[in-house]
């Protein structure tokens, strides 16, 4: 039988050697039993209860496709440490009619899935527990519980993870000047732009971001947020659940009163006062942000969904061009870090008009139109005349074949019978039938009916989809329509700063030049689908066939 092997370590502090000591002890155990080893699939620290793992994932994959006949594990753990997640992969093999070994106990049944991975779950709890109890017992000895924070350096010879930390000089002075400037009015994207065009480097080498240093308040993430600075250690702010559907952790906050502090007075970067004028500028503006000119609360988790959110991108330097001001588009690396040279902004009607103009215009070309028509008109003509003489021949075939049966029924009836009429019967049967199923799938084509004013008819549809993409209820579709047909638009600053070019691509960028490019070729290209497109979407589909994928410049 063909054997897939998976295997899996979970920690970044166990050996890479992991996987392949698995990979041996499966290979002795394949030799064992007879078992031939036809792929192997690995997932290398990654932890067990994440079900989207890529290497599980691709045996999966596999197993549905029948490449192998059983998965072959050392334990049952290395597999998946959750119940539901044994279960259901133990359910979805057998379904498959593939097996399932695991090295310590052999074939795999519903009880050892019972037992194992009921066991393999409690030793995710117990785990979690142990971590969180050896956490508390740091902090509580003045140790840092998380990863090390900018500003700080680990200890020498306690890079085994215990928490030590002392101030780095260097970079608390950055920590510092942060502090002051945010204190004195600075907002932290210009602090970010500040420290980029300086050459400082912020943590992790990375360049500086106004995330970085702003956070989330209520999460105590971010450089404004971390207490470490004024020599005090938090913990267990907040909790890290994960999602059992996507695998991905979610945080959310814990109550005050489950929260640990410890003051660590040799860790302060920064002075009372200067903490105390950071938090009460925080405060000031969480309320002008949350708060309408009336003072009421702002619901600010629904925001507006424009048509072409997420599919602009710098021609500088890749970054998202994202909503910068009212209705205006801006590089997001441009104001956010300072680091990319491009700061033109553009209006957001001006690029969602040039969109459904280049619709208008170029997708309904008159010349195109009267050459599509008449192309269309004679493909249909020639798919005709094909089919009829199709059938015609067919039907002589036919005829002959009946002859051929009514012969022999004949010669049955003069009392000429032979055992052999009955196989040529029966040929003559088959054939007769195959015939018959052949004429029926070959369908008359319809007749070919073009709107005589298709051109005109084409621009009230592109203006009714203008008018339903403000439509309260409908514009989401409408909107989706549209982007399903866009890949990306890159913006690029003209040489002469006049304004930008758009360079459209995906399916709409194929369209446009389509149209561009009128030849009877292209028309025929388009005719021969066999179809009209009554839309936008309709017409990508069709222009689609046959073409590579491009950019079309606006």
């Amino acid at each position: 039988m063909r054997a897939a092997i998976y295997a899996r370590y979970s920690s970044e502090n166990q050996r890479e050697a992991s996987i392949e000591d698995q990979v041996e002890v499966c290979r002795r155990y394949a030799a064992q039993h007879g078992l031939e080893v036809v792929t192997m699939f690995d997932d290398k620290a990654i932890s067990g209860s994440d079900r989207n793992r890529p290497g599980f994932q691709a045996l999966l994959a596999g197993a549905r496709k029948r490449q192998f006949d059983l998965v072959l594990v050392e334990a049952l753990d290395r597999l998946t440490r959750r119940l539901s997640d044994v279960a259901a992969v133990f359910d979805e093999l057998q379904f498959l009619g593939l097996g399932l070994h695991a090295v310590n106990v052999g074939q795999v049944t519903t009880m050892h899935v019972g037992l194992l991975g009921t066991m393999a779950q409690m030793y995710l709890s117990d785990l979690r527990d142990k971590t969180r109890r050896g956490q508390l017992g740091r902090v509580l000895k003045g140790r840092v519980a998380g990863g090390k924070a900018y500003g700080y350096d680990v200890l020498p010879g306690d890079e085994s993870g215990h928490g030590a930390r002392r101030i780095n000089e260097a970079e608390a002075e950055v920590i510092r000047n942060i502090f002051r400037l945010f204190a004195g009015g600075v907002s932290p994207r210009a602090i970010a732009k500040k420290l980029n065009a300086a050459d400082i480097k912020g943590p992790g080498s990375r360049p500086w971001q106004d995330t970085t240093i702003r956070g989330q308040k209520e999460r105590g993430t971010g450089i404004l947020n971390n207490e470490l600075y004024v020599g005090r250690i938090a913990w267990n702010r907040c909790s890290y659940v994960k999602d059992p559907r996507t695998g991905k952790r979610q945080a959310r906050i814990n109550p005050k009163a489950v929260r640990e502090y410890v003051d660590a007075p040799e860790l302060r970067i920064v002075d009372d006062g200067l903490w105390q004028r950071v938090k009460e500028r925080q405060a000031e503006i969480g309320f002008k942000v949350a708060r309408d000119e009336g003072g009421n609360a702002l619901n600010r988790a629904h925001r507006r969904k424009f048509l072409l959110s997420g599919l602009l991108t710098c021609g500088c330097c890749g970054a998202g061009y994202t909503i910068v001001g009212k209705d205006l588009y801006g590089c997001r690396r441009h104001r956010g870090m300072g680091n990319c040279s491009n700061g033109v902004r553009v209006s957001r009607a001006d690029v969602e008009r040039r969109i459904m103009t280049a619709l208008k215009e170029k997708l309904l070309a008159a010349d195109l139109i009267a050459e599509f028509t008449r192309a269309y008109q004679e493909e249909a003509n020639r798919l005709a005349v094909t089919a009829h003489s199709r059938r015609t021949g067919q039907e002589r075939q036919l005829k002959a074949v009946e002859r051929k049966i009514q012969a022999i029924v004949a010669a049955v009836e003069k009392g000429l019978y032979a055992p052999s009429m009955n196989d040529r019967m029966r040929q003559l049967e088959g054939e007769r039938q195959a015939l018959q199923k052949a004429q029926e799938a070959i369908e008359a084509p319809a007749p070919v009916m073009v709107h005589p004013n298709l051109a005109e008819l084409y621009r009230r549809r592109v203006a009714d989809l203008e008018q339903l993409l403000s439509d309260a209820e409908l514009g989401s579709e409408a909107m989706d329509l549209i982007r399903s047909m866009i890949t990306g638009i890159k913006v690029v600053p003209r040489k002469d700063g006049e304004g930008v070019d758009l360079e459209l691509s995906g399916d709409l960028a194929r369209i446009l030049h389509l149209c561009s490019t009128t030849t009877k070729q292209n028309a025929q290209a388009i005719a021969g689908a066999g179809r009209v497109g009554t839309s936008a979407y309709e017409v990508s589909v069709v222009a689609g066939i046959g073409f590579e994928p491009m950019t079309f410049r606006l």
